[in-house]
């Protein structure tokens, strides 16, 4: 899959997280975005490792589930980070 199909990826991930998590997420939606496209690129790397999908196949169901439990997975560790930095400071 090409890079540009990998942000598209990401972008949809971290639309989808940012839906899915509950709460207050620091950042806005840019952060959700970014964190959309690493957890798309972590969760299409591990999708191609455990072999549900491959890195080049954008249309493959397992990449995609994978990539959007990625975004869910990075969004809420920086919900997290975010969260626990903002209690210090108060």
């Amino acid at each position: 899959m090409g890079f540009i199909s990998w942000i598209i990826l990401g972008l949809i991930a971290g639309v989808i997280a940012r839906l899915i998590l509950p709460g207050k997420q620091g950042g806005g939606w840019i952060t959700a975005l970014i964190t959309g496209l690493i957890g798309a690129v972590l969760g299409g790397w591990i999708a191609s490792l455990v072999g549900v999908g491959a890195m080049d196949e954008f249309w493959s169901f397992g990449t995609w589930i994978f990539a959007i439990i990625g975004g869910v997975i990075v969004a809420f560790a920086w919900q997290a980070i975010t969260r626990r930095t903002s209690n210090k400071e108060a």
